[in-house]
């Protein structure tokens, strides 16, 4: 298959990138023909046989709502800058903006790799944590400096741009306002504020869309083989969210906690339900975090063990002088278990305001079909027993709730502040 295939509902982004890609190939062409490995940053003029037109520039901003696939086009484009498949064959893409003869074959060495973050040339960078810091970002800054293996490009991918720091922002901006050669930057970030001024206006942005339903149950179905029963059910529940369609579609733990969370509103009938529903939401958080600190903690611990040369065993003295590194692992953890359990609250509060928007659509007759259809007779219960203003205000108690935690209120105690003010209407 070609890149761009699972680029769901994006086909004016995919089109732009295409063209990109294609202007990125004569470069590095033009520049072997020349014998020139070295040229000036892209933006600057262009030299002798290169089209000062050219779609390709050294940094992308990649936007868009949550599940529109930011991460997704990034890969994708970098995969495609990195193909090497001598006659860009495309094959039976149904991707209408993917021409024979574009770069993104989908089969190549190079866009295989970097679809599976083994690329040289590619850093795939994510992260579980609260923030990028300083640190981790000049690391970054000098990979990006580095000529390309390959003789292609140098692709750094941030996928979680919005959490750098204000520190780390101005670090790669240096690297962003003076370009090695043959590196791009794609930042990836809910909205274009999330960045710092300087930083995006030395970025080509593309708005991804929310994709719609139908064209995420068809790439749950085609990628992943799940039933086309269970992908529309799930696509609809997350309302075009890619992600969180595909883990609710094959995992039955994350079925189980969604069906928990839209029992709340008829929970919250007195001050004591609204405590306890609080609780159990934050405990089904922290059973989240627990589950990949058990997956993961235990197995980056023992590694790193290993590396110091720690005597075998669980229990197993560590050399002198390398308990700082442990310590730094544990801390990492302890972060990365916070920002897990934040995560799970907010799916679940996401969850919580398609409820209520369901709710509001009965309410108001809208003929929008429900995303949790599944439930249909708890919404018209709760939307026989409220008005369109009650639920309105419910809607703004849960964004209330998820700006409270973005400002690192005490979940309980946000949470429990939401349930009352759901429970008051």
């Amino acid at each position: 298959m070609a890149v761009w295939d699972d680029v769901v509902g994006q086909d004016r982004v995919t089109e732009q990138l295409a063209a990109a890609a294609r202007d990125a190939d004569a470069i590095v062409a033009a520049d072997s023909a020349a014998g020139a490995a070295a040229e000036a940053p892209l933006g600057e003029p262009a030299p002798a046989g290169r089209t000062g037109a050219s779609q390709m520039t050294h940094a992308w901003l990649f936007t868009g709502p949550p599940g529109s696939g930011r991460s997704t086009a990034a890969r994708a484009f970098a995969a495609a800058l990195q193909c090497v498949s001598p006659d860009r064959a495309v094959f039976d893409s149904p991707n209408p903006t993917q021409e024979r003869g574009a770069p993104g074959c989908g089969f190549c060495d190079g866009c295989h790799t970097t679809l599976v973050g083994t690329h040289a040339d590619v850093e795939i960078v994510r992260t579980d944590l609260l923030s990028i810091g300083v640190k981790e970002t000049r690391d970054l800054v000098r990979r990006a400096s580095l000529s390309p293996a390959g003789g292609r490009w140098q692709v750094i991918v941030l996928e979680d741009a919005d959490r750098l720091t204000e520190g780390a922002g101005n670090v790669l901006l240096k690297a962003v306002e003076e370009p090695a050669p043959r590196t791009v930057w794609l930042l990836c970030a809910p909205s274009i504020e999330d960045l710092l001024p300087t930083i995006r206006s030395r970025c080509r942005h593309l708005t991804l869309r929310t994709p719609p339903v139908s064209a995420v149950a068809d790439v749950l179905v085609r990628r992943d083989g799940i039933e086309p029963e269970a992908a529309a059910r799930a696509a609809r529940a997350t309302q075009g969210h890619i992600g969180r369609a595909r883990r609710l579609a094959t995992d039955e733990r994350a079925r189980a906690r969604r069906a928990a969370v839209l029992k709340l509103p008829l929970r919250i009938d007195d001050i004591g339900g609204c405590l306890k529903a609080a609780q159990e939401l934050i405990d089904a958080a922290g059973e989240d975090a627990k589950q990949v600190a058990e997956e993961v903690d235990a197995k980056e611990t023992e590694e790193l063990r290993a590396a110091l040369g720690a005597a075998a065993g669980t229990g197993g003295r560590l050399p002198r002088g390398t308990a700082g590194a442990m310590k730094e692992l544990q801390d990492k953890q302890k972060r990365r278990s916070t920002r897990t359990q934040r995560d799970s609250l907010d799916l679940a509060l996401i969850d919580l305001t398609g409820f209520y928007r369901d709710v509001l659509a009965v309410q108001v007759g809208a003929s929008v079909p429900l995303a949790n259809d599944e439930v249909r007779d708890n919404i018209q219960r709760i939307a026989a027993s409220s008005t369109p203003e009650r639920t309105l205000r419910r809607i703004e108690a849960v964004i209330a709730c998820r700006g409270a935690l973005d400002r690192n209120v005490a979940p309980l105690l946000a949470v429990e502040a939401m349930t009352a003010a759901l429970r008051a209407g």
